[in-house]
């Protein structure tokens, strides 16, 4: 091996972790791209809690009002959301079979056999780490000698940069596993929460105590998944007290707007 060889191969493993880098950040960029600063446009320096009463009072009714005509437009906007967090998986997934393919197949065990080479008898242990990352090699050099012919070395080479390589493949490959374990976790949340308003009621109602359940049931009756979504990240941003009046005073708009309608179609009746 020579020493252009390993520096090719050092140049390899850095590109291919820029690679992953940027990969790893896309979901990130698309998200910011797509949401275009809306939830901080939405707060209006709401979650400030020194405001005027006539300056809170009117930021809330802009805030109600958005809610209210844009009721039902949102989905869209989650659904891309929960788009990134899928991305965010795949990533994962994608991302770890690539390395085992880098390295030959060698990767998807990687930690496992560090760890089983860890409590292994110290007579029958074989270092995963050196067979994928070698601290020592052959090297031929080529230098010029004493009579100004090039001469060829035969040598063994200490390879430094590999022990700070496997460490940080063994860390990359536990870091993988527990993104992959959390981002699964997270899509079933998302499916159960797509499938069951039930739960959102539930959620709701332990995020955020001061709501009236009865309210949060009648808003996830009358809207849809995406205004849920909205109205949960807004009250993670927003003062606790001005966003129970928003949610409370949106419940009774819609019960409001609900019993009129019923109203109407018994008088046609």
């Amino acid at each position: 091996m020579s020493e252009n060889m390993y520096d090719n191969d050092l140049n390899r493993i850095y590109f291919y972790i820029t690679i992953l880098a940027i990969l790893f950040y896309t979901p990130r960029w698309l998200w910011k791209h797509w949401e275009g600063g809306k939830i901080r446009a939405l707060m209006m320096d709401l979650d400030v809690a020194i405001c005027t009463d006539a300056e809170k009072k009117q930021k809330k009714k802009i805030l109600l009002d958005y809610l209210w005509e844009n009721l039902r437009y949102h989905n869209w906007w989650t659904y891309r959301y929960y788009l990134c967090e899928t991305m965010a998986l795949l990533n994962v997934v994608g991302q770890m079979f690539m390395m085992n393919r880098f390295f030959d197949g060698a990767f998807l065990t990687f930690g496992i056999d560090v760890i089983r080479f860890l409590e292994s008898d110290q007579e029958d242990r074989v270092d995963p780490m050196i067979f994928i990352f070698p601290r020592m090699t052959k090297c031929i050099f080529h230098k010029f000698g004493v009579s100004g012919e090039v001469e060829t070395h035969d040598s063994i080479c200490i390879l430094p940069l590999n022990a700070v390589n496997e460490k940080i493949y063994v860390f990359l490959w536990f870091w993988f596993m527990i993104l992959g374990v959390l981002s699964a976790a997270v899509i079933v949340y998302r499916f159960i929460i797509i499938v069951s308003p039930r739960m959102r009621v539930y959620l709701f109602c332990i995020r955020f105590r001061l709501i009236k359940r009865q309210a949060i049931g009648n808003i996830v009756r009358r809207s849809k998944l995406g205004d849920w979504m909205l109205l949960y990240v807004l009250g993670d941003n927003v003062d606790s007290v001005v966003f129970r009046d928003i949610v409370h005073d949106l419940s009774h708009r819609l019960e409001a707007y609900h019993n009129k309608n019923s109203t109407v179609r018994t008088v046609d009746a």
